[in-house]
C-alpha cells in the first residue's frame, strides 16, 4: 500500500544521516524553544514518513477485516496483511512465514512462549535461565510459571562492565535446564551478547533458548536460522514502525506442538458446543481481529531499514556510539555504566552528585530527550549497585551534533545544579 523505495539512498551509497532526519518530520519539532535532540530510541523509536503514509493509507483507502472476507477490500488488506509477515520472515531470514506470530509487543511474545510452551512443556523442579541484565520483560512472565508449576528461575551474573561471558552462562547450565531466555542487546547497557555461543551451550546442554530481541533488531542484522534459536522476540515500535505490534519467532514444529495462547476467533478449524479444534500456523496464535495497519506498517518500516541496510545502520550507530562515549569522558564526575566489548548504541550513565532524574529534566529544557530511571531493569540497577541512571540511546538518524548537543546540556546541568 505505500512504496518505500523513495528512502532517500541506497544501500551503496555514502550514510547520509541528515537526509533520513527529512523523512522523520518529528524531528522538525521544537521543546521549550530549542530544536529537539532525541536521544531515546531505545523506549520508542520515531516514525519515518513511510509508515506515518503507509498506516494512514490504511485507514483512508484499504482497511478491511482480514482473512474473513471474499470481497475486495477484505481481499486486499489481507494481501498487505500477510505480505507484512513475508517481510518480517525475509528481516528475520526465518524458513516459513508461518512461523512468524503477530501480537502486541515483545512483552506479549513473551508470555506466549510463557504460558503455551512454558506450561505444556516444562515440568516441577525444571530450570529456566536468564540473566541478571534482562528488561523486566523477561523475567516477570517466567517468576510467574516459575510459581505456578514449581520450576527454578535461575539468572547468568554479568561482570562490572556489563558483559555476559560465555564461562560465567555455561556454569548456570545443569541437565535441569530446560529454556534459556536472554537479552540479544540490552536496553540499559548497550551490551551485545554472544548469541551463537549462547544457542550452542544451551542445546548441548539440551534446552531451548528464547532471545528477546527488542534493541538487537534495531541495531543489526538479525538470521535466525543461523542463529539456531528456538525462539525470538522484537517490537515494532522501536524498529521504528507502529506501536501496538511485535513478533514472535519460532520454530515450526515447536510452534505446532503448543496450545494456543488466547482462543476465540480465527484461531480455530472448527466449533461445537462440546469441543473447539484449531487453525495451522500461524493463525493458531492470532485469535480475534489483529493489529491489521500496525502490522502493514512494520512491514513498511522493514523496507525503509531494509533500503538503508542493516549493516550500514550498524556502523553508523557504532560510529556514533564511539563519538559520543569520547564527548561525555570530557564532562567532569560522568561515569558510564557498561564497557562490554560489544556494545549497541545505548549509552547509561551518572554524574557524581545529580540525580538522574534531575539531569534529564534539566537537559529537556536545552531540547535533549534522554531516559531516566531503572529502565525496566530493577535486578541489573542492584548488581551496578545504583537505584537510577541516565541513558542516551540512538538511532539511525541521530548525529554526531545530537551528542555534542548532549555534552553542552550536561555541563549546563552540572552548573545549574552545582
Amino acid at each position: 500500500m505505500n512504496d518505500a523505495a523513495a528512502v532517500l539512498s541506497v544501500a551503496d551509497a555514502p550514510y547520509d544521516a541528515q537526509a533520513y532526519r527529512r523523512d522523520f518530520p518529528i524531528l522538525g519539532e521544537t521543546v521549550h524553544g530549542k530544536p529537539l535532540v532525541y536521544l531515546d530510541s531505545a523506549a520508542s523509536a520515531q516514525k519515518p514518513r513511510q509508515v506515518i503514509d503507509a498506516v494512514r493509507d490504511v485507514y483512508e483507502h484499504g482497511y478491511a477485516n482480514v482473512h474473513r472476507g471474499v470481497h475486495y477490500m477484505s481481499e486486499r488488506a489481507t494481501d498487505a496483511y500477510e505480505g507484512a509477515r513475508t517481510k518480517v520472515r525475509e528481516f528475520l531470514n526465518a524458513r516459513h512465514d508461518r512461523e512468524i506470530i503477530f501480537n502486541r509487543n515483545s512483552t506479549e511474545a513473551i508470555n506466549m512462549v510463557a504460558q503455551t510452551h512454558g506450561r505444556r512443556f516444562l515440568a516441577p523442579g525444571d530450570e529456566i535461565l536468564i540473566s541478571v541484565m534482562e528488561h523486566h520483560s523477561n523475567i516477570v512472565p517466567w517468576q510467574m510459571l516459575c510459581e505456578e508449576k514449581g520450576l527454578v528461575l535461575k539468572a547468568a551474573p554479568v561482570t562490572d562492565d556489563g558483559e555476559l561471558r560465555l564461562d560465567d552462562f555455561a556454569a548456570m547450565l545443569t541437565d535441569r535446564t530446560k529454556l534459556v531466555a536472554i537479552t540479544h542487546t540490552s536496553n540499559a547497557l548497550g551490551t551485545i551478547t554472544d548469541a551463537a555461543g549462547i544457542v550452542r551451550l544451551a542445546h548441548d546442554a539440551g534446552a531451548k533458548v528464547l532471545f528477546d530481541g527488542s534493541q538487537a533488531a534495531v541495531h543489526m542484522p538479525v538470521d535466525v536460522q543461523a542463529l539456531d534459536c528456538d525462539f525470538y522476540v522484537f517490537t515494532g515500535h522501536k524498529l521504528y514502525g507502529p506501536s501496538g505490534v511485535g513478533v514472535l519467532y519460532g520454530k515450526e514444529a515447536l510452534l505446532e506442538a503448543m496450545p494456543p495462547f488466547l482462543g476465540g476467533g480465527e484461531m480455530i478449524s472448527h466449533v461445537t458446543l462440546e469441543k473447539s479444534t484449531w487453525a495451522g500456523l500461524p493463525n493458531k496464535f492470532e485469535a480475534g481481529t489483529p493489529m491489521i495497519a500496525q502490522a502493514i506498517g512494520l512491514g513498511v518500516a522493514i523496507d525503509y531499514v531494509s533500503a538503508i541496510g542493516m549493516e550500514r545502520i550498524a556502523a553508523h550507530e557504532e560510529d556514533l556510539r564511539r563519538y559520543a562515549t569520547q564527548r561525555l569522558a570530557s564532562v567532569p564526575g560522568l561515569r558510564i555504566y557498561g564497557t562490554a566489548p560489544r556494545k549497541a548504541a545505548v549509552i547509561s550513565f551518572s554524574i557524581e552528585g545529580i540525580h538522574p532524574h534531575d539531569i534529564a529534566t534539566i537537559i529537556d529544557h536545552a531540547g535533549v530527550a534522554c531516559r531516566a530511571g531503572h529502565h525496566c531493569a530493577q535486578p541489573l540497577m542492584d548488581r551496578l549497585g545504583v537505584t537510577a541512571l541516565t541513558r542516551a540511546s540512538f538511532g539511525l538518524y541521530s548525529t554526531q551534533s545530537d551528542a555534542d548537543c548532549l555534552v553542552d546540556a550536561l555541563e549546563m546541568a552540572r552548573e545549574f545544579l552545582g
